[in-house]
This record gives C-alpha cells, structure tokens and sequence, in this order.
C-alpha cells in the first residue's frame, strides 16, 4: 500500500488557523453561534476549531458540543459489525442559532445527512454550515457541499484519506492512502 502527506503538521496547523479566521470573520457574535464536531473523527478537528476560535475571540463562552450520529446512519441496519455509539455531549438547546457543523473528511455525505437529522432532535437551528478539513469532492453520493474547506482532494475509488491527531498535538498530519499503483502518464 502506497501512501503520500497531503498535509504535514505545520500545513495542517495552517489550515486549522484559516478555517478559524474564516469563522470569525463570518460570526462576529459568538452568542449566537455554536461548534457542533461529528463523532467520532469529527471531533478532534471541532475541538482544535474551538480551541483557536477562544483565543481570537477572546471568550470562554463559545458553545461546542459533540454529536454522535449512530443511530441516524442509512446502513445502521445494513452493518455485519455491531455498531458502538459514542458518547453525545451537547448541553444546550439549537433551537434558532447558527450552527457550524464539522466533521474530518467530507466523502459521500452520508455522514452528514445523519448528523442534520440527530441534530434536529436538539432543536431547530437558524441555518447550519459544514466545515470539512478534506474535501472528496468527486465522491459525492448526496448533495452537500461544505462552507469551510481544508484542503480539496481529488481521489480515486481505491485511494483512502487518512486524519492523523496526535494526542499531544505535536505530529498531526493527513495522509492519502493508495491500495493498487496507478500507472504513471508520460
């Protein structure tokens, strides 16, 4: 299996830094925003999203919460595997407030037709926006496209985009992975 780095550390952090000024050029009034990070890989990008988001605003009071979508999944009864949600943790209402919803990689976007509809059982949101730190575009079974991208990548059926996150945050990185060589044109 062949692999190559789409992003390195330092151009993930980069990434991570634009996708946060883009929010806060967007939402100047944070009272009336919140982060909501898909579970499970969506989360490690949500909360770096906060984290830089809390400093450019300058507040501790930016809601985030994290949303598991299990239950929502269109094959959740279709899976030989039993299925293990994760822990949902969203304590407040998104009943009339905008929402940025956020989730690693952007590929069909079945993942997030089921984190709209858990969403909805949280209240009903003045608009929704996705962020998606890799973009597949070209794989696209729904129509969903995000507001805040990372980094578009255009990728063959066999090639698989991998998140890496540290626990340290010190060796973050995103790696395309290839199962077959593809022969080289001249």
């Amino acid at each position: 299996m062949e692999s190559r780095s789409l992003l390195n550390h330092e151009s993930l952090n980069h990434t991570l830094d634009r996708l946060a000024y883009q929010v806060f050029e967007r939402h100047l009034n944070v009272s009336e925003l919140a982060l909501v990070a898909l579970q499970p890989r969506g989360t490690f990008l949500g909360r770096r999203i906060l984290s830089r988001l809390k400093s450019m605003y300058g507040t501790e009071d930016i809601r985030y919460g994290e949303l598991d979508i299990t239950f929502h999944r269109d094959d959740f009864r279709r899976r030989d595997e039993m299925l293990v949600p994760a822990s949902t943790n969203l304590d407040f209402s998104l009943e009339g407030i905008h929402i940025i919803l956020i989730d690693d990689v952007l590929y069909t976007g079945r993942t997030v037709r089921a984190g709209l509809d858990a969403m909805l059982d949280y209240g009903r949101p003045a608009n929704v926006e996705l962020m998606a730190l890799i973009d597949r575009r070209f794989s696209r079974e729904l129509p969903v496209q995000p507001d805040y991208t990372g980094r578009v990548v255009d990728v063959v059926t066999d090639e698989t985009v991998k998140v890496k996150w540290s626990e340290d945050d010190t060796n973050n990185e995103v790696i395309l992975f290839s199962s077959t060589k593809h022969d080289e044109v001249k």
